[in-house]
């Protein structure tokens, strides 16, 4: 399955001077982590980038990372346009390139909800309780299996209605790795800090 990752946004609230997705965790850029985590999955890794990310074109070019380039007109839309330029009908991952900490055992429990679940579309959430974005706003909630929950920023989406609202399946998952998204230099501490802590007990 092909994975489309996100990384067309300039992402201001960080405070980097650079582009987001190259932002360093550990001296590894955050994009890196993510594309990684989708190879040992069993995905082909497809880069999203747009005018504002030219820098992480030739990152993942050298990389031998799949780029697509979009129009920037916003997360939906460019996704839209990404799908439709791969031409792909079948089942494709979306993830955003701001979770550094997803795993390859995460992913491979998102596709194995999707292709047991009969639906044309997955959508997968965190447990709120385990959400502390440092953003300016509290991130989306809902409760989604009697549980409050937040957008964890990883779909499942089939191509061939791309362009219509799929019936989707909600996959909750209680994963505090998923609920490290870096948008805020505070974000980027706290999860340099866990993966940190990673690498010392590996």
């Amino acid at each position: 399955m092909r994975a489309l990752i996100m990384a067309g946004g300039s992402g201001s609230r960080l405070q980097n001077s650079g582009e987001k997705p190259l932002t360093l965790i550990c001296n590894r850029p955050m994009l890196e982590y993510v594309t990684d985590a989708f190879r040992a999955a069993g995905c082909e890794p497809v880069v999203v980038i747009s005018t504002r990310t030219p820098m992480t074109a030739n990152w993942c070019r050298a990389r031998g990372i799949a780029v697509i380039k979009t129009d920037g007109h916003g997360y939906v839309g460019d996704m839209v346009q990404a799908v439709q330029q791969l031409g792909e009908e079948g089942p494709v991952m979306v993830s955003v390139s701001d979770i550094p900490c997803i795993t390859s055992r995460i992913i491979g429990i998102v596709i194995d909800a999707f292709r047991e679940c009969g639906k044309h579309a997955l959508s997968t959430w965190v447990v709120g309780s385990h959400v502390r974005s440092c953003r300016g706003s509290m991130p989306y909630r809902k409760m989604v299996n009697g549980v409050e929950a937040c957008p964890a920023g990883i779909n499942v989406l089939t191509g061939e209605y791309i362009e219509d609202e799929q019936d989707e399946y909600e996959l909750l998952l209680d994963e505090p790795l998923l609920a490290l998204n870096v948008n805020t230099p505070e974000d980027l501490v706290r999860t340099e800090s866990v993966l940190q802590d990673a690498l010392q007990q590996n």
